[in-house]
């Protein structure tokens, strides 16, 4: 029992010395060598630029993704009759909450969001209560999707706040 005991303390006695050792090693060599530096740095710079070139490739693959989903669901086409949309939007917005509950299902969430958004007769009503009832990252995926599909007839933005700027007091140089 003792031999085991002091073999295994041994052997971690062995290794954080190893450890300690190599770090000594380490820092000796940023403190005192330019090169080593340099290289630190030049390593540091490519493993940013391929983190940010993946990224760059994971919203292109994104996007490309939301464009495809929009395009199926336009190809499957959508109730024409006043009852048929009406029961296919209550379906959607049913599912939409559903699976936006779930954070991994996003875009499909977006997807039966938009869905009913495409049946909805005054689409720029319905994006309001989006606003406040969708959860954000659900709301952005669909923020994509409306801004690609150019079929959509959201209109002008009506909102806004009715101020009179004209009694303000100018501030600058006079």
């Amino acid at each position: 029992m003792s031999q085991t005991s002091t073999i295994v303390t041994a052997s971690v006695a062995a290794a954080v010395t190893g450890l300690v050792a190599y770090a000594a090693y380490f820092d000796y060599q940023r403190r005192n060598k330019a090169e080593f530096r340099r290289e630190l740095r030049r390593n540091e710079r490519k493993q940013h630029k391929a983190e940010k070139e993946t990224a760059q490739q994971e919203t292109i693959r994104q996007r490309q993704a939301l464009k495809q989903a929009v395009d199926d669901a336009k190809d499957e086409g959508f109730p024409t009759d006043v009852e048929q949309k009406e029961t296919y939007f209550l379906q959607q917005v049913s599912e939409g909450e559903t699976l936006s509950a779930d954070p991994t299902r996003a875009v499909d969430a977006a997807l039966a969001f938009y869905k009913g958004l495409k049946v909805y007769p005054t689409p720029q009503d319905l994006i309001s209560i989006y606003d406040k009832t969708v959860p954000k990252p659900v709301l952005d995926v669909l923020a994509e999707m409306i801004a690609y599909d150019d079929s959509l007839e959201i209109g002008e933005y009506q909102g806004g706040i009715n101020a009179d700027f004209s009694n303000l007091p100018t501030v600058g140089l006079d």
